[in-house]
């Protein structure tokens, strides 16, 4: 992925990593778009980046995202580079035997991108250079008990991008999976923010895009912080550290 001259869009770039990154990439001379549910927070964002655009977009609803899809054709048709970074995380008692916060994971985190991929994917393909960025995350490979769904929607992210990459490899699309580690935004709620043992949001954005620099073919960004959680199941120590992880992150009473 070249880091110039782009027209990128990041969903849910109103705040945390996708703010940082549309900030970054904004900061690299390339037009970025901002999607997300809360306008007058994309707003603000665009503000503080003159140049910046943003679109309102319902990630969770199919007549939004195609909606979005037609809008976003007309009013940016340089629009080469897809980033999904919208998602929702919320902790979960299976016991309850309550669905709706599951249902609506799933149809945030892995629907809408699987929607959007599939409204813009005929106009990425005609690009003579173009890219799709999924987000998954760290606890796709080692899950957190407390947050089974969000856990499994990544894991289904990270799956479903190793197949479009493949399906996509006699075309000009490159896709990248760009894998967080536990970082400090408020996905679970201001206490993560301040979290300490979460990788600071400046840390890891300058991380991702040096890795971006360094390594414009790269398939997975993975900080160093994450390796962990990454490598655990090649390292041969998968039970005992899945155990580990989880009773660390229940006895620490993290706000995640």
């Amino acid at each position: 992925m070249r880091l110039k001259g782009n027209t990128i869009l990041v969903t849910g770039g109103g705040s945390g990593i996708g703010r940082g990154l549309a900030e970054a990439l904004h900061a690299e001379g390339n037009q970025v778009v901002i999607s997300g549910r809360r306008m007058a927070v994309l707003e603000q964002t665009a503000a503080a980046n003159p140049g910046m655009k943003a679109e309102a977009l319902d990630i969770a609803s199919g007549e939004s995202i195609q909606r979005f899809a037609a809008l976003v054709k007309q009013k940016y048709p340089a629009l080469n580079v897809v980033i999904h970074n919208a998602g929702i995380m919320r902790p979960e008692a299976l016991a309850k035997g309550e669905v709706a916060d599951a249902e609506a994971i799933i149809t945030t985190n892995l629907l809408g991108p699987i929607r959007l991929t599939a409204a813009l994917l005929p106009w990425l393909v005609a690009k003579p250079e173009a890219a799709i960025m999924t987000v998954s995350s760290g606890l796709a490979f080692v899950p957190l008990s407390m947050t089974p769904t969000y856990c499994a929607t990544k894991a289904a992210i990270h799956s479903y991008t190793q197949s479009l990459r493949y399906q996509l490899r006699e075309t000009p699309v490159q896709v990248i999976e760009l894998i967080p580690p536990y970082v400090q935004t408020e996905l679970m709620g201001p206490g993560q923010a301040k979290d300490p043992n979460a990788m600071p949001l400046k840390e890891f954005i300058a991380e991702t895009m040096q890795i971006l620099k360094q390594s414009p073919g790269i398939t997975e960004i993975c900080v160093e912080r994450v390796l962990r959680l990454r490598q655990a199941e090649a390292n041969g120590n998968y039970d005992a550290f899945f155990k580990q992880f989880n009773e660390w992150a229940a006895a620490s009473h993290v706000e995640l």
